[in-house]
């Protein structure tokens, strides 16, 4: 019978995997990455460039994640 820690450990994984799926369907990685990034405009190196469809970079993509904006 699972407790509590069974099941909020169950709904974590859920959600995880709802997260990543949601994730890899807004991103295009067959479309070629930006050479600067979309918000800033600074230079998305070469390495970021070459997973394709990178729009930001590092810096900007983890303040849009975190904030959503």
């Amino acid at each position: 019978m699972p407790d509590q820690f069974d099941r909020a450990s169950q709904l974590e994984e859920e959600e995880r995997k709802r997260s990543l799926d949601a994730q890899r369907n807004r991103t295009n990685f067959d479309k070629p990455s930006l050479e600067n990034c979309e918000d800033c405009d600074g230079p998305i190196p070469k390495e970021r460039q070459a997973f394709g469809g990178v729009t930001r970079c590092v810096e900007c993509q983890g303040f849009f994640e975190k904030t959503g904006r």
